[in-house]
């Protein structure tokens, strides 16, 4: 698909999405967004919906300016994903029992582990850096202070929402391990916090919507920002490396010989710098993931409808972007009211997955049809595999 441009603003707003087919209080937040004075474009992707100031599923390219608020609460938000040496047909009958192994490695929900995971007793764990890592979190806002211990003991844990870990198999039978998460509370911490600074600066006054208030370059605001944003991003890239690092000691004691590949991960809720038209810009993608030339990306559906795993084609006037994922149809709370369990029952069908009031709002049927959404970002990505869920585990 080539994109729709939409124009009449400041910016102009290229679309993976036809502009017709989108609700007209998410194409307002598009033009509300392109009409500031420091942004440069807006790209738009095929799974785009209503977000807070900024929709989901969008990448703002801005000038010495950010908006807090549209990088969003769970900063560093994304995907790992890993192949395996094993075949689906290798595993275990009762996937149940697996299960429950993974969940009693990784704490979901509001759960955190009892004490510090210690990064050198993890196996093959990549990361570096960890002792630099949490000397920074004195330099962070004061007002997080008080939440270091809580921030170091959920570090290697999911979260709720839709947030997930995944058993998949792809196409050719071998089995993947795929998880989404964030910074956890540390990072909706910092969040808040800047959100508030930013919504009360006098050059914010005027804005269409006081969640689209940015920072400005060159501003003691915007420094602070930048060292508790990039520190916070760092948090969600390492807490899932964590994440992925206890799955993978989970598997290799269940799952007799199996080895692992090198994992791919990507953000899909973060600020990176860039440049495009010979312009230096502060790229948001809220929602969306880096899809330069060759970069390996993740992008899921819904719980039973599978992911992709792509490789990006380098699209600049899509900001070398793609979507992140299959993105909502629905509200959380319509969700709810819409289907029953037995409706979930039926749509996980043949998941090894919870089966219970408490996850309908993650119902398959309350997010948009997958399979359209990659088919709208042809040129913006092209597909390495596509894997199904075997086993699904939700805060």
């Amino acid at each position: 698909m080539t994109y729709n441009e939409v124009t009449g603003g400041r910016a102009p707003i290229r679309m993976w999405a036809d502009p017709d087919e989108v609700e007209p209080n998410v194409m307002q937040q598009l033009r509300n967004v392109a009409g500031m004075p420091w942004v440069h474009g807006v790209a738009v992707m095929p799974d785009v919906h209503h977000g807070k100031g900024a929709t989901v599923g969008s990448v703002i390219a801005m000038r010495d300016a950010v908006s807090p608020a549209a990088v969003g609460v769970d900063i560093g938000c994304g995907m790992t994903a890993v192949r395996t040496s094993y075949k689906v047909e290798n595993l275990p009958d009762n996937l149940r029992y697996l299960r429950s192994k993974l969940e009693q490695a990784v704490p979901v929900g509001f759960g955190h582990h009892k004490l510090p995971v210690d990064p050198a007793k993890l196996h093959g764990l990549k990361s570096a850096g960890w002792t630099e890592f949490w000397k920074g979190f004195d330099a962070l806002d004061p007002s997080v202070h008080g939440k270091r211990e809580k921030a170091a003991v959920q570090m290697g844990t999911l979260g709720g929402g839709n947030h997930f870990l995944e058993v998949c198999a792809d196409d050719e039978g071998v089995v993947w391990v795929v998880l989404h998460s964030g910074s956890r509370n540390i990072g909706k911490e910092l969040a808040d916090r800047h959100i508030e600074v930013a919504r009360g600066l006098p050059h914010n006054q005027d804005l269409p919507d006081r969640d689209l208030a940015v920072f400005l370059g060159g501003t003691p605001q915007m420094d602070a920002y930048r060292r508790d944003l990039f520190w916070a991003q760092d948090y969600a890239r390492r807490n899932r490396a964590v994440m992925m690092a206890l799955v993978c000691d989970v598997l290799r004691r269940h799952l007799p010989n199996i080895t692992f590949e090198q994992p791919i991960s990507c953000h899909h809720n973060y600020v990176a710098e860039e440049r495009y038209d010979d312009v230096d810009v502060l790229v948001t993608r809220k929602g969306a993931i880096r899809a330069g030339s060759g970069e390996f990306g993740i992008i899921p559906g819904s719980m039973a409808t599978g992911t992709y795993i792509v490789k990006g084609l380098g699209n600049a006037a899509a900001f070398n972007s793609a979507s992140h994922g299959a993105g909502r149809r629905m509200s959380r709370n319509k969700a709810r009211k819409t289907f029953s369990l037995d409706d979930f029952k039926a749509q996980t069908a043949g998941v090894e997955c919870r089966k219970d009031t408490g996850v309908i709002d993650e119902i398959p049927a309350a997010y948009k049809d997958i399979e359209s959404v990659m088919a709208a970002q042809s040129d913006l990505v092209e597909v390495v595999a596509h894997l199904r869920q075997l086993i699904c585990i939700k805060g």
